[in-house]
């Protein structure tokens, strides 16, 4: 039997042991490494025609990871975030691997010093507010099922959750007293606690005792599942927000062309935002960990300022600058400066 190579060594103890058990990350982003490996893999053997069992860490030189990332880009049209992520899983590994095997830490540093691309500035695609009311008119209130996507919508606007930390959520995370608290668990499995409001809150409630969640093991029961009794997909909630997008736009033209559960995230984060409240606390209600992430809010807000400004009002400032070239003095120092 062939002895496994270095590379599946390292990769099956990065995956398995050091991501779990030292670094604590989410199994969502255990999945996303594993997936990028299992790109990689795949380029290696079909488009470099190298074996798999074959495959040493060598042969991933920052040149052919190089050309996996373009792969990526061209060929399977992944977007350049896309193609960051499995960059940035990549690192992650080959720093690990460096530890583990120091004699090779000139070609793995080689691998880590592979820069990310530079993306167009990012658009923060959100809805306004007359939007998101529009949308929460259309589940019919009247049957079971419309309830349940009247409350799952609505918490996931009121929360700002991730679509998956939606999914995940239990009875048990509901904190129901005189001001109802629920817990979201999000990326590298950290815990936040959302105030729910006021009508929210009642509408959980509401469903909470509908579908007796309120006690014993249900209590740990998904708290949104679909027909066949188990926890709801992320694709599952988009399904279901496509449908109301859809009857929404027959009845307003406020509903743009696309529309995702995460644009639910961004709305509540621009809401607030535009209410007045200060970006320390939109940054623990999203549960980001750096205020540079939160901060783009606040830049594209300023932007819609001040194009709703330059619409709105005639310019009174003249556009004719003065002749600045009058003054030569000026001009021949600045000129002379080496």
């Amino acid at each position: 039997m062939k002895k496994p190579t270095n590379f599946a060594q390292h990769l099956s103890s990065f995956l398995s042991e050091y991501l779990v058990a030292q670094r604590n990350v989410s199994k969502n982003t255990i999945l996303s490494y594993r997936d990028t490996f299992k790109l990689l893999l795949k380029y290696c053997s079909e488009v470099k025609n190298i074996r798999i069992e074959n495959l040493n860490l060598e042969k991933l030189t920052d040149n052919l990871i190089i050309d996996f990332l373009n792969w990526l880009e061209n060929h399977r049209k992944c977007s350049i975030s896309t193609r960051n992520q499995r960059l940035a899983a990549i690192h992650s590994f080959f720093r690990y691997a460096q530890c583990e095997e120091p004699d090779g830490i000139f070609h793995y540093q080689k691998v880590i010093s592979i820069s990310i691309k530079k993306n167009r500035k990012t658009v923060i695609e959100h809805l306004i507010t007359d939007a998101i009311k529009i949308i929460l008119q259309q589940p019919d209130s009247n049957t079971l099922k419309g309830r349940r996507n009247l409350t799952m919508l609505s918490l996931l606007y009121d929360t700002g959750a991730r679509v998956q930390e939606l999914v995940d959520l239990r009875p048990m995370d509901i904190i129901d007293d005189a001001t109802p608290i629920i817990t979201l668990t999000g990326k590298g499995n950290k815990i936040r606690r959302i105030p729910l409001m006021k009508n929210t809150a009642k509408l959980l409630q509401c469903y909470l005792a509908e579908n007796n969640l309120n006690s014993g093991w249900k209590k740990q029961h998904p708290l949104f599942t679909n027909s066949q009794n188990t926890k709801l997909t992320p694709r599952g909630v988009a399904y279901i927000l496509e449908k109301y997008v859809n009857m929404a736009r027959e009845v307003s033209t406020a509903i743009p062309k696309r529309v995702s559960p995460h644009m639910f995230r961004h709305s509540k984060a621009m809401h607030l935002l535009q209410a007045g409240v200060n970006l320390i606390y939109i940054r623990d209600f999203l549960g980001h960990v750096d205020l540079k992430t939160t901060e783009i809010y606040a830049r594209i807000d300023t932007e819609m300022k001040r194009k709703a400004i330059e619409n709105a009002y005639p310019e009174i400032i003249t556009d004719k600058l003065p002749d600045w070239t009058s003054n030569t003095g000026l001009l021949t120092w600045l000129s002379e400066i080496k």
